[in-house]
Parts: C-alpha cells; structure tokens; sequence
C-alpha cells in the first residue's frame, strides 16, 4: 500500500505543494513510528492503523487545498478494502487523519502521536529547509503575500502549537523553542 500511495501523490499532486509532498508523507511515517515507539505503543495492529493513517493524512491535497482532511478520509475509503478493517478501525484511521487539522485537537494517544509526527520538524534541525518548503507553498497558494507576514504567521503558529506525547516534549520541545525565539527576534528587527 506505501508504494500506491506515494505514487499516486508523486503522480497526482500539484508541483506547487512543495511542503504537503510525498516527502513530507514519508517523513510523518517515519515519525509515527519512532514515536509510536518511544511511546512504548507496541500493538502491532494499532501501529499498522497509524502507518495507514499516516500514509494517507495529506492525500487530499490530490483534490483540494483548504479541508483536505475530509477528502483524505473520502480517499481512504475509495481505496483501503474495508473488508480488511472492522468499522471501529477505519473510525480509528479517519480520527487520526482529522486530528491533524489545525488547530490539532487529538483525543487518543494514536491521535496525539500522528499530530506530533505531523509538526515533528518544527523540533528539528531541519527545520529551516523545510520551514522554506512550507513558505513557498503558501505563497505559491496565496496563503501569504510576503516575508513579513510569513515571519508574523510562524511566531504566531509557535505561539499556539504544542506537543502533546511525553517522548516528542522530551526529545523536540528544546529545540523547536530554540526555533521559536530566533523567530521572534527576526520579527523584532
């Protein structure tokens, strides 16, 4: 299914979605597990359901920008075979795929670990390359108009995320609140 998928984003996705892009799908899969890992969340069907609903959390994006959640879910269900999943597990998929839309209001720990994968780069030392991806997709999309609202928009974002499973607030939190105060000292100059 990994393969389908990133191909179909590959294939699929518009070339301006320089940030929502296979690569970033492949991260927050890495990132799931990892996390899913030092959360010592070791059910290896939950895992496999996390692994689904990290694959396909940004596949909306093939359809639409704003609300691509809702269609990520569509798409799961157009694609998964449902007879392999009981109807709580895809409920289980679909929560962890909406959980990522901001603000991310997650309810479970499978919730709350997808989420952190998600924004895991902000806690990262790439998070300046791929912080630029980002920038440029919103001004590819119109989300922003310039580098000074782009710099207003990432303290503001900083300002209102958190993380929400202990190992991410262990191992992400120092570094992403590192990032956090050179972006306002940007802002301030």
């Amino acid at each position: 299914m990994k393969s389908k998928i990133l191909e179909m984003l590959r294939n699929g996705l518009d070339p301006r979605l320089t940030y929502h892009s296979p690569a970033h799908t492949e991260d927050v899969l890495r990132q799931v597990e990892r996390i899913a890992a030092s959360e010592q969340l070791t059910e290896a069907r939950l895992v496999m359901l996390m692994r689904i609903a990290a694959l396909f959390h940004d596949t909306g994006f093939l359809r639409t920008y704003k609300g691509h959640e809702q269609q990520s879910c569509l798409i799961l269900q157009e694609i998964v075979d449902t007879c392999q999943f009981e109807v709580d597990e895809m409920k289980i998929i679909k929560g962890m795929i909406m959980a990522t839309k901001i603000p991310q209001l997650p309810a479970s720990l499978p919730e709350m670990i997808i989420c952190d994968a998600d924004l895991d780069y902000l806690g990262r030392n790439d998070f300046y390359v791929i912080s630029n991806t980002l920038k440029k997709e919103f001004l590819a999309f119109d989300v922003i108009k310039s580098d000074d609202e782009w710099d207003q928009l990432q303290v503001k974002f900083f300002e209102s995320h958190h993380y929400f499973t202990a190992s991410s607030l262990h191992e992400r939190y120092p570094v992403k609140q590192q990032h956090f105060e050179m972006l306002k000292q940007k802002l301030e100059r």
